[in-house]
């Protein structure tokens, strides 16, 4: 492929629902520009962008993948994205590389929950949107409804331009409403025809033309005096409101078959910018503003990163200013360290061509970066470009190996997924004594699984995690802790009283009020080392305690039998002996929940908020006729809480959860605990 400038590249996107058909418009999109020798076919595991044996097993996308197409005017590196929720990650990282995107929308299933969420995800990161309505080949297909529905949606910015001719309810020929002439299409062939349009597609023509007026005001006069515009008006009023967000191309065909997909594509790429009129904001010294890099200074940003364990470290990037050769040393914002790009490569699906540089706005890879991660800008100058915003983890499970001896190969594996995706969390929680994986759904979580075994040969379970449970005490009570022990030659004594309250803290509040030296002084630190030792696995089910103060105010000693270890083990035996006293209770962790969600489902999320245990606090109302449900629930209840939210809503709802604090467990549940943790 031949070297293109920046205003010679675009970088388009493709994004939507599951199933809409993303992964297969690709496929014809390359086909009928020649990149590859036939459209692939899903189910059959043989289209380029869906190479990875996950997506061949699931058919379905998983990863986000990129080839480009040559049109001897221009380069398309064209960028296919999961649709799954469970996916979105790849999805953001797909955004950020974008200069638009294109919203796939199947004609049969209609305006759907993931092709809303796309369309606003492109416009808050301000990149310019069009439509691709698909599947036309479906006897429940229908173009004009989809329109309809976006029209409902987003107003006037929705503009047709390429729409079905319908005959006896099956798509017959399209019409181009820029050339204002209709083709019949087989594959890559367009043959002119004969037509006379139907009343939809004639109000389709209009809505195009009044997008096309209002760009302009001299095109806005023509219109209102009827004069009709030209091709090039068109054209260049079109490219003008689509850079602007003004406007939203709409287009359409048959990704199976390809049919119209060569004029659609050909209308796709005219009207996406190209790399040199996308912005770019990088964040220095605390604040984002507009590129700081220089133009002939090389800088790029990581997207994606995937994690090999025989190939190695495969970072993908988009060049932000510059060139960016072999050998090209440049400096990682985020670590400060430097890193050398060892061989710079375009990107092919799968494969990887080498290349003698890439321009800014360009799309690459380099192997084998150092510490560089999804997100990392290397540059020269200082500043890290913004990244759009990515999905936080919503479903946590405890990880387990399959095999005995396999924790660190298990912890090391899914810490090199992690670092491809940064949806993924991967800690210890040292109060339960397990691992747990993060992620976005069950998938997911399966996705990961499946990876570990197959990449890096380890298997592992996934459970519901442990809850990091406490015990407290509510009364106060005082006792003797007694230790007296003789067995020839100097014996073991020591002897406590202490006082045990509640109080606020985490952490166990001791406090000495030893009057005339019952107690030595030098015996005070033994004392308090065997009540916090103690306080580490309460009496209840060994959950640690919080909330106590203990008061060491008498006791007696022996001038040759005590020392350090007997009131060590005097301490404690008080703890055993005055915390049953002192009406110890189960803590549980709450949290603060915060669930965005559509006006019409929100009956059913709060009744699945109240199902949990949990308490609305309040409400907020949101634009898009949206709510902000604000609550607070036990921790105990929402290991599955995200499946449930994405069943109730169809995937609409969002949700954040964070800890708040400790609330007493209700005793039923308190008892149940307890006596799973002793058999435990």
């Amino acid at each position: 492929m031949k070297q293109y400038a920046t205003n010679q590249i675009k970088n388009i996107a493709l994004f939507g629902h599951g199933g809409s058909g993303k992964t297969t418009l690709a496929d014809a999109l390359l086909f009928s520009f020649g990149a590859i020798e036939r459209i692939g076919c899903i189910e059959d595991g043989t289209t380029v962008m869906d190479f990875d044996p996950e997506e061949k097993k699931r058919a379905a996308s998983v990863y986000t993948a990129v080839y480009p197409i040559d049109l001897q005017d221009y380069k398309v590196n064209l960028i296919d994205t999961p649709g799954q929720f469970d996916f979105a990650g790849e999805a953001v990282g797909g955004l950020a590389a974008c200069d638009g995107a294109v919203v796939v929308i199947s004609g049969k299933s209609g305006l759907t929950v993931g092709a809303l969420q796309s369309f606003e995800r492109a416009r808050e990161a301000g990149k310019p949107v069009a439509f691709f309505i698909g599947k036309l080949n479906s006897s429940h297909a229908h173009f004009y409804r989809v329109v309809s529905a976006l029209t409902a949606h987003y107003g006037a910015v929705v503009c047709p331009v390429i729409v079905p001719l319908v005959e006896n309810e099956t798509v017959t020929a399209y019409w181009n409403l820029i050339e204002n002439k209709a083709y019949k299409c087989e594959g890559k062939q367009l043959k002119e025809t004969v037509f006379e349009p139907t009343t939809e597609a004639k109000g389709m023509r209009d809505l195009m033309l009044e997008a096309v007026a209002s760009t302009d005001e001299g095109l806005m006069e023509k219109y209102f005096d009827g004069q009709p515009f030209s091709e090039e008006e068109i054209v260049m009023a079109l490219k003008k409101g689509v850079q602007s967000g003004d406007i939203c191309p709409v287009v359409c065909g048959v990704q199976a078959t390809g049919d119209a997909i060569p004029m659609s594509g050909r209308v796709l790429f005219d009207l996406m910018p190209d790399a040199s009129v996308c912005k770019v904001t990088v964040e220095k010294d605390g604040e984002a503003q507009p590129c700081v890099f220089g133009a002939d200074e090389p800088s790029l940003f990581v997207f994606k990163t995937v994690a090999d364990p025989f190939v190695g470290k495969l970072s993908y990037f988009k060049v932000v200013t510059g060139a960016v050769k072999s050998d090209t040393r440049l400096k990682n914002a985020r670590t400060g360290n430097e890193e050398r790009l060892s061989k710079v490569m375009m990107i092919c699906g799968h494969a990887q061509q080498e290349v003698t540089e890439l321009v800014a706005g360009d799309i690459g890879c380099v192997a084998k970066l150092g510490d560089v991660k999804t997100g990392d800008t290397l540059s020269v100058k200082e500043g890290a470009v913004v990244m759009p915003a990515y999905p936080a983890p919503s479903l946590s499970m405890a990880v387990y190996p399959k095999n005995k001896g396999e924790d660190e190969k298990a912890a090391a594996g899914i810490n090199r997924i992690a670092e491809e995706d940064p949806t993924i969390s991967f800690t210890y929680r040292k109060e339960t004594g397990e691992s747990v994986l993060s992620g976005l759904g069950e998938q997911h979580m399966d996705v990961v699984v499946s990876r570990l075994k197959a990449k890096f040969g380890v298997e592992v379970v996934l459970t519901k995690p442990k809850v990091a449970y406490r015990e407290t005490i509510r009364k106060t009570a005082k006792v003797q802790g007694r230790y007296k022990k003789q067995s020839g030659g100097h014996g073991q004594f020591g002897d406590v009283w202490i006082q045990f309250e509640p109080c606020d803290s985490e952490e166990l509040v001791f406090e000495e009020k030893v009057v005339g030296g019952a107690v030595p002084k030098n015996f005070f630190p033994a004392v308090e080392k065997g009540l916090r030792e103690s306080v580490v696995r309460g009496v209840l089910a060994g959950y640690p305690m919080v909330g106590i103060k203990a008061t060491l105010y008498d006791g007696s000693y022996h001038p040759v039998d005590s020392s350090e270890a007997s009131f060590k083990t005097a301490a404690s035996l008080a703890f055993k002996e005055g915390v049953p006293q002192c009406a110890p209770v189960l803590l549980e962790p709450f949290g603060k929940l915060c669930v965005t969600a559509p006006d019409e489902m929100l009956g059913d999320v709060i009744g699945e908020i109240n199902k949990r245990r949990g308490r609305i606090v309040g409400m907020n109302p949101l634009p898009g006729k949206r709510q902000e449900v604000i609550g607070e629930a036990p921790f105990a209840e929402m290991a599955d809480f995200s499946t449930a939210m994405r069943s109730i809503t169809g995937g609409t709802a969002v949700f954040a959860m964070t800890f708040e604090r400790y609330e007493e467990v209700p005793d039923a549940m308190a008892q149940k605990i307890i006596d799973e943790q002793k058999t435990e």
